[in-house]
Parts: C-alpha cells; sequence; structure tokens
C-alpha cells in the first residue's frame, strides 16, 4: 500500500477522481473552490483538470466576471462522456434505460415480455436496449457498462440464475455469457429487488437512510436489504429471499409452494385473486381487486383487508431481524398503501411492540432502472479510473 500511495500515476488519478466527485455532488465550480473544497492545492487541481479536459471528462461551462481580477472560468464534469444502461426484466414486461454519468435517463424504451423461449428474451433485451440508446442520440459503443435486474438469485460458478420460477425457461447455464454476447458490453446481472432498493436509496424513500428495507409485494414477493449504506445480499446473494418464509396458511407443499415459496403463494398477486375467487368476485388479476376495493365493493375490501394483514405480518417479521429505519413497500400490490395501510398497522399492534415505520415507494415502475443505473455508473466509474491508472 505504501508503494502504491507513492507512484505518482495513482496519486493523479486519486486526485481526479475526487475533483470529479466534488462536481458531482455540487455542479460546476471554478479550479480555486475545487481547491478550497477538496483541500487540494491549486497547482494541483489546475494539472488534474488539464488532464481531464483533454480526455473530455471535464469541460468548460461559463464564465464569472463582475468582480475584481481575471475572468472566472468554471468547469463541471461531462456528464455525456460516458453512458450506461439499466435493464429491468420481469415477467410480463421489460424495460431499458440509457443514462448519462449523472444518472439521468437520455434514453428509455418499455416493452411487453411476449419471449416464449430464453433466446427470444435475449433478443428482446437486445432489441429494446439498441432502440433506447437510438433514442438517446447515441452509438452503441457509448456504453460503458450494463447492469441487469431479474427475478432470481445469480450462481457464478453455474452461470445461471436460480430461484427465478417467475420466469419460467429463464436461466440456464451461460445466460451472463449470452447477454454479454448479445449486447456486445460489459455487464453483470443483479436480483431486481436488490436494485429497486438501491433505486430507492438513491431517489426515493431511502435517501438519506443508512438502515431500511424494501419490501416488494406484486407477481413476486422479495426483499432489498440496505445495513450501513450499502446493500446487503448475504452469503450466496440470498438474503432478502422472504418469499421462502413460513406463512400463517396450512398450504399442501405443493408444487408451487415449492416454487414460489409459502410467503409468495398467499401474499403475492396470485394469492390475492385465489382468495378473491373464493370470496365469489370473478376478478383475473390483483389489479381488478384493488380497483373493486378502491370502488367500495365489501367482498373485494375484505380480501385487501386480509392481505393487508399478510404484509402486516411479514413486515414484523423483517422488523424483528433487522430493525431498519423505515420499510418500504413497492410492487403492484404492496404500493398501495391507501387501500392496505389500517389492516397492516393493526395486524403489526397484534403482533407485539414493534412498531416500524412503513411507507409506499414514489418510483412507479422505475425503481428497478433507478437501481440499476446507479450499480452500471459505480462499475462504470470503476472502469474509467483502471483505464486511467494504466
Amino acid at each position: 500500500m505504501r508503494g502504491e500511495l507513492g507512484n505518482p500515476r495513482l496519486l493523479r488519478v486519486m486526485n481526479e477522481r475526487r475533483l470529479l466527485d466534488q462536481l458531482l455532488d455540487h455542479g460546476p465550480a471554478s479550479r480555486a473552490d475545487l481547491a478550497k473544497a477538496t483541500g487540494l492545492s491549486k497547482p494541483t487541481v489546475s494539472a488534474a483538470m488539464a488532464g481531464l479536459e483533454a480526455d473530455g471528462l471535464v469541460h468548460l461551462v461559463g464564465e464569472v466576471s463582475g468582480r475584481p481580477g481575471p475572468v472566472t472560468s468554471l468547469y463541471d464534469m461531462n456528464a455525456r462522456a460516458v453512458h450506461v444502461a439499466g435493464i429491468d426484466i420481469g415477467r410480463d414486461w421489460i424495460r431499458v434505460a440509457v443514462a448519462d454519468l449523472r444518472g439521468r435517463f437520455a434514453g428509455r424504451r418499455d416493452g411487453r415480455n411476449d419471449a416464449r423461449s430464453e433466446e427470444d428474451l435475449v433478443a428482446r433485451v437486445r432489441d429494446l436496449t439498441h432502440a433506447a440508446v437510438t433514442e438517446a442520440g447515441l452509438e452503441w459503443p457509448s456504453i460503458t457498462y450494463a447492469m441487469v435486474g431479474s427475478p432470481g438469485v445469480y450462481d457464478p460458478e453455474a452461470g445461471r440464475l436460480d430461484l427465478a420460477s417467475n420466469l419460467p425457461g429463464w436461466g440456464s447455464p451461460g445466460l451472463l455469457d449470452r447477454l454479454r454476447t448479445a449486447l456486445e458490453t460489459d455487464l453483470a446481472i443483479e436480483n431486481d429487488i436488490n436494485l429497486a432498493a438501491l433505486g430507492e436509496h438513491a431517489h426515493g424513500e431511502g435517501k438519506g437512510k443508512s438502515h431500511f428495507a424494501l419490501v416488494s409485494v406484486g407477481t413476486g414477493v422479495g426483499m432489498g436489504i440496505v445495513i450501513n449504506g450499502e446493500l446487503y445480499s448475504g452469503a450466496r446473494g440470498a438474503a432478502g429471499e422472504v418469499s421462502y418464509l413460513p406463512a400463517a396458511e396450512n398450504l399442501a407443499p405443493d408444487q408451487e409452494v415449492l416454487e414460489h415459496g409459502l410467503t409468495e403463494t398467499v401474499v403475492g398477486a396470485s394469492g390475492v385473486v385465489r382468495e378473491a375467487r373464493a370470496a365469489g368476485l370473478r376478478l383475473e388479476t390483483a389489479k381488478e381487486v384493488f380497483g373493486a376495493a378502491a370502488a367500495g365493493d365489501p367482498l373485494a375490501l375484505a380480501v385487501v383487508e386480509a392481505e393487508g394483514r399478510r404484509i402486516g405480518g411479514l413486515i414484523v417479521a423483517v422488523a424483528a431481524v433487522l430493525d431498519p429505519e423505515v420499510v418500504v413497500l413497492a410492487g403492484g400490490v404492496g404500493r398501495n398503501l391507501d387501500l392496505l395501510g389500517d389492516s397492516i398497522t393493526a395486524r403489526i399492534a397484534e403482533l407485539g411492540p414493534l412498531r416500524p415505520t412503513v411507507v409506499a415507494s414514489t418510483l412507479g415502475d422505475s425503481g428497478v432502472l433507478l437501481g440499476a443505473v446507479t450499480r452500471a455508473l459505480g462499475r462504470a466509474w470503476d472502469v474509467i479510473f483502471t483505464g486511467r491508472r494504466a
């Protein structure tokens, strides 16, 4: 380490990253302002900024005059110097966003996931990603890194996704290599709910929170965990797979329970529809059940109340283990806190003294994309600065 710290090239790169972090967080600044904010000497700032400007990572954005002395030049990070792609692969939809170095979406494409095989799905992801790049007015080689969010847990040794039962046929060995070949860029794959938690941490109800949990209830049931400001995924990436927690309902361990987990079977969207039909409602989707409840249908309201109580029990289990500052509810079912809130609160009160704060996500269907972009940007910065050390 001492030898590295004495390496002039490494020191230069460390200074460059410090300056870019300052510009990223606070926007345009003069060289003098950067020196004052970072504690670096003015000659060091000037030398580092000259290198960054030569490589297109910073650029002149304006001048300040009208005060004694020479005109002051203002510099900012060139956010369009590098772009990344975030990809959200779900059972019903595929969503793709292309973002600049500040995480701003430059292009986005959403498409129905109507693929009938893994090959079709990879091709659909490729087509949507290229369409988003074109929408952003970019050429494909400008994409430095892509992050893919998908249900399941990626096993790097086997090269496949496990626990991805909501995407039948998705995740045979060699999946990541096929995606990398199709997209012609470096990429990684991460659990979609983990990425949603990162999106919430960067842009939503988890912003500024060091400890929080995002519980997503929709087609599937999952949880993303942030501890000490960092995503926690466990020893094998399966932390947060709360779909496999025991549930109060005494269901037979049939194939659905074994594949999806007991909690997901009773709490997820299919469980809501099953309860609605058992109550005599001829409704096909959880969205229809919540719509009927919002319209005042007493049978639908009773189904939603029972769903809220199940979610309340799940939240107590989460709070007992993690003690989060806040639990963020997301997903097509979970975000309906206006209808679920009272029964969630009542069930939490029945189960003991724990009183976790529960809020609904405000990120809509963009949570996974925002988290994927956040993760991809972290990798892109590493790629940029590793190259600058070479």
